[in-house]
């Protein structure tokens, strides 16, 4: 990767991920991009950044051409519970922005990468170690999405030589970017209001388990799959990848272990927790670390420490 650009770079992933990149590649080397423009977030103040909606696609395609890009990092997208409350701009964002940023790679033989999720699966696939190869039949909006973009990616991969690659991310967990409208929100969420109040009531069930990673591993994740050599990539838009899998009666534990008197309540969303049931326990990242030497650092206890840690080292996060 010499010159990179992410969209969707004010999100939870981008707003992290684009600090990392330029601390690895130079701080002029990677274009963030935002349908929104904050003029006050450190994205946008510590290097380039320009306003784009992924949907237009002559403006994703001058973007890329007028600054020489040569790796795209798609990540603009509308989440799974948020998708389900707005299907159809879901489709609309989530599919015409894929094509387009795929479109703009191929015209101009970019490296591409952009996430799938274990919501691409659903209650027929298999839900213990669930295999790199499976049933996906998901009963979400943003399932069907990236399922498709699967699919799509993969297509853009055979039909046209784009240098393609991907990852199925499971609820990710950051004490920097507040959460994005998914159905795992509510483990960035215990954390927060375990500082500020000592209690959280879960729109989970007790019970539900869900494949979870902390940032710091997923960011990691990003940087290896791209800077891994081609011809060892066997899966090349859908690598299973996880760091640990648990419910909430887990994650509750675990923040006691510091915070004592932290208590945890009930008020199950039940459009969420459908999504949620329809999700695997765990999945199977076997191929991810047998092709490009995948490995997450963080446990649950040792992600619990490092949040608390961090949320009480920067109030303003709270």
């Amino acid at each position: 990767m010499k010159k990179i650009l992410v969209t969707g770079a004010l999100g939870q992933i981008g707003t992290e991920l684009v600090l990392k990149l330029r601390d690895i590649y130079g701080q002029d080397q990677v274009i963030s991009t935002d349908i929104r423009k904050d003029t006050t977030h450190m994205l946008v103040q510590s290097g380039p950044f320009e306003t784009l909606d992924v949907t237009v696609a002559q403006d994703v395609f001058d973007i890329v051409k007028r600054h020489q890009v040569d790796t795209i990092i798609h990540l603009a997208a509308l989440l799974s519970a948020s998708a389900e409350k707005k299907p159809l701009l879901a489709w609309h964002l989530n599919m015409e922005g894929l094509l387009n940023t795929l479109e703009a790679a191929r015209e101009q033989k970019c490296q591409f990468f952009t996430p799938s999720s274990i919501g691409a699966f659903g209650p027929t696939t298999p839900s213990d170690q669930t295999p790199q190869d499976t049933i996906q039949r998901p009963i979400t909006m943003y399932g069907i999405n990236k399922v498709a973009g699967e699919l799509l990616c993969d297509y853009y991969f055979l039909k046209y030589g784009v240098d393609t690659r991907g990852v199925r991310f499971p609820g990710l967990i950051s004490y920097q970017a507040p959460p994005g409208g998914g159905t795992t929100d509510y483990a960035v969420e215990i954390y927060h209001e375990a500082i500020r109040q000592g209690k959280y009531t879960s729109p989970i069930a007790a019970g539900t388990y869900m494949d979870m990673m902390y940032m710091p591993d997923a960011l990691d994740a990003i940087v290896t799959l791209m800077e891994a050599e081609a011809s060892k990539l066997t899966h090349r838009n859908a690598y299973n990848i996880t760091a640990m899998s648990f419910e909430p009666e887990q994650i509750s534990a675990a923040i006691r272990q510091h915070i004592p008197s932290f208590t945890l309540d009930y008020d199950v969303d039940p459009m969420k927790q459908e999504i949620a049931d329809s999700w695997p326990n765990c999945i199977d990242p076997s191929c991810a670390r047998d092709d490009w030497g995948f490995a997450a650092k963080y446990d649950l206890a040792a992600m619990t420490e490092d949040m608390l840690t961090k949320l009480r080292n920067n109030p303003a996060l709270i």
